[in-house]
């Protein structure tokens, strides 16, 4: 007998994952409140990101600290009204991102990267989304010789370490690569492993229609009437009530509510970020993916035009947009590129799961039976949506997992 399977949530984890589960012969309906890829998964920079081997730390330096604390920069904002109701998760974030500390969850983390544009490949052409993507790396510019060192020497460790291919670029390099930016850079790097994806969005759906072609079914639901029924799980869905052995949670930052309903306690923090969509001025034209390093803010030639995305902004998940550094960004941003008008009527918003040992939760719910958690994957979701995907669902049909996955156990934060 077919067993059924329900995943919450249809950002590119969970989306992800309801395919992995549908080859695998179980019989999958993938439940959100809207379309698939129309949360988080739909904002982010777009960057397939193999070089990203250490999960973004939090700073050390108390000199960095202090000028965090002006809040007047474009990589860090926050809420100062709500910063205390924070402090917790913060404090456990700082105290992760230690170096010692950093280097033995880097070690853990890389697994998952390692893997993520071979699982991507194979979703990729499976849907044949192959216009969606660029294989050409991307770049990151420095203002300073002092930072730009700094950078290729951290490289020159995770390529020993890890595998990882760049190229160092001299400013000469920036100023033929990209013949329409202005600026006095000091160099940069060009990861070359990294895929870029023109459109993330479309991506998400490319993978969502492949998924039904399989057999699979979406329907809109709310998790907040999901819950326990007999030895599964039961969800009120627009088709109504819909019963599972099996049940994913892959919610993203709603995640933290959905499992609190059901007697876990996940510390996910939340790190919201925007982006705005521009016309270039003339003919100018933006050949590469560009992060901007010292000033914390990415400029990207996707198909709706040129995305700017910004850092992170520490506020609760349900506060009012803030898009300051947005405009922060713009204003440097128009400096080194002819940016036009704005395409978009208003400021995109979106919020990224973030657990304060920066690895996702992935696996079986300690205290039930058919209950499996993939969230928290940070800056990294579109990144590792299919290799999570994967190994969940090798773990919910029996199959060992491809890679060692412990590290990401729910049993870290719920024994």
């Amino acid at each position: 007998m077919t067993k059924n399977a329900i995943v919450l949530g249809a950002g590119i984890v969970g989306v992800s994952a309801a395919i992995h589960l549908q080859r695998r012969g179980r019989q999958v309906t993938l439940i959100d409140r809207r379309d698939p890829g129309s949360e988080t998964s739909f904002g982010n920079a777009g960057l397939i990101q193999r070089e990203g081997v250490a999960p973004y730390g939090f700073p050390q330096q108390l000199g960095l600290l202090l000028r965090y604390a002006l809040n007047n920069r474009i990589d860090a904002h926050y809420h100062f009204s709500t910063l205390p109701s924070q402090l917790a998760f913060l404090a456990r974030y700082w105290w992760n991102s230690n170096a010692r500390r950093h280097a033995v969850i880097t070690r853990a983390y890389a697994p998952l990267i390692q893997h993520s544009i071979a699982e991507h490949k194979d979703l990729i052409e499976a849907s044949e989304a192959q216009a969606l993507i660029r294989r050409d790396g991307w770049i990151k510019i420095f203002r300073t010789q002092a930072r730009r060192d700094e950078a290729l020497a951290e490289a020159a460790l995770w390529q020993n370490e890890f595998g990882v291919d760049y190229d160092s670029l001299t400013s000469a390099d920036i100023a033929r690569m990209e013949p329409d930016m202005t600026g006095d850079f000091a160099g940069g790097i060009r990861w070359r492993d990294p895929w870029s994806v023109l459109d993330p969005h479309a991506l998400t759906s490319a993978y969502r229609g492949y998924f039904e072609s399989l057999g699979g079914r979406f329907v809109t639901g709310d998790a907040a009437s999901f819950g326990p029924f007999g030895s599964g799980w039961k969800i009120m869905t627009g088709e109504g009530p819909l019963e599972a052995d099996d049940a994913v949670i892959a919610l993203g930052p709603w995640a933290a509510l959905a499992t609190r309903r059901l007697g876990y306690s996940f510390p996910l923090g939340v790190k919201r970020g925007y982006h705005m969509h521009y016309a270039a001025k003339g003919d100018a034209v933006l050949n590469n993916w560009m992060l901007d390093a010292e000033r914390g803010y990415l400029l990207a030639p996707m198909r709706r035009g040129i995305r700017l995305t910004t850092g992170a902004e520490f506020a609760p998940l349900d506060a009012p947009k803030t898009p300051v550094q947005l405009d922060r960004a713009e204003a440097v941003a128009r400096t080194i590129f002819p940016l036009g008008d704005r395409l978009d009527p208003e400021p995109w918003m979106g919020a990224r799961p973030c657990t304060p040992d920066m690895m996702p939760v992935i696996g079986k719910a300690p205290r039930h039976q058919g209950l499996w958690f993939a969230f928290g994957h940070a800056h990294h979701g579109l990144t590792l949506g299919p290799v999570t995907g994967r190994v969940l669902a090798e773990l919910i049909t029996g199959e060992k997992p491809f890679i060692d996955i412990a590290a990401y156990s729910p049993e870290r934060f719920n024994p």
